[in-house]
């Protein structure tokens, strides 16, 4: 068994396509099929049904494939880490963010990484703060930034807090509570919201800001993304509870002060274990300690 062979597996199971995934590790379809086919043979097990119609992984194919991509990685580390002994920082980066993020200039930090450490591969997953810290967690991501509620801390890694600031209400340009020049809880209890999934880090800074007044409102919207967000705001379909060094960047909105309202904290996540050296310098790029608070 070799790490090409491994490579191949991998490849097909991602891709679920011996085609595509000859294509992605440019090499010629038989020559991809072969390899596998001999490491079946050699593990005595099929990695993968094959019909006409589609690929997918055997139960012995699922239990292979964690420790492939294990070792797959543990081989990528080992050279990032002789080529960091000699100066140079390569392998991979695998950075996570909240949509909403604003602590960090995200784009130009990766930027400047990118410029200062070229053989790096970087990588921008957006997703959930709860599927950011499983993935950090977990060892796809390196780092993440965050946004969840005060007083809450991510288990299984290490974090730092970023940034702490206020939600400001989202109107449309024509909405009666864009000429106030403050707003409070009971009269945005009177509204309709357009706001993120029931139960999401992000919902809950704002669903715990109204419990804790007393007060109920209604979420006649649920989206995953802050522009289709944005979107029906302006459309006039409902209001928005977003960080105000967020929305301050949302054109074609405006953003009034909410009193006693939702308060968000930003945090940057990474691994509890010796992080990587590509890993290391983006840290040190954000003024970081890898020995940060954790748990």
């Amino acid at each position: 068994m070799d790490l090409q062979q491994m490579r191949y597996v991998l490849a097909v199971a991602e891709t679920a396509s011996f085609t595509r995934a000859a294509e992605r590790c440019h090499i010629v379809q038989s020559a991809l099929s072969h390899q596998v086919a001999r490491l079946e043979k050699e593990l005595g097990a099929r990695l993968f049904e094959r019909t006409s119609r589609r690929v997918r992984l055997t139960t012995a194919g699922e239990a292979f494939l964690p420790a492939a991509r294990q070792a797959l990685e543990a081989a990528e580390r080992a050279r990032a880490e002789v080529a960091a002994a000699t100066g140079e920082i390569r392998g991979k980066l695998a950075v996570g963010s909240i949509s909403t993020v604003a602590a960090v200039d995200l784009p130009a930090a990766l930027r400047d990484y990118r410029l200062r450490y070229p053989r790096v591969r970087i990588s921008l997953r957006v997703d959930s703060s709860e599927r950011l810290v499983e993935q950090v967690r977990d060892g796809r991501l390196d780092a993440a930034f965050l946004g969840v509620q005060p007083g809450f801390r991510p288990q299984g890694v290490r974090d730092r807090e970023l940034a702490q600031g206020r939600h400001v209400a989202v109107v449309a340009p024509g909405h009666p509570l864009a000429a106030e020049d403050e707003v409070d809880l009971p009269r945005l209890a009177e509204e309709v919201f357009v706001d993120f999934a029931d139960g999401s880090a992000a919902r809950a800074q704002s669903d715990e800001a109204f419990a804790a007044a007393g007060l109920r409102r209604e979420v006649a919207f649920e989206v995953s993304g802050v522009e289709l967000m944005a979107r029906m705001v302006r459309h006039g379909l409902g209001i928005a509870l977003l960080p105000a060094a967020f929305a301050a960047d949302l054109p074609g909105l405006r953003s009034v002060p909410v009193r006693n309202g939702p308060v968000r904290v930003e945090r940057l996540a990474w691994s509890r274990f010796a992080p990587s050296p590509a890993a290391s310098a983006f840290l040190a790029l954000l003024g970081v300690s890898e020995q940060g608070g954790g748990s």
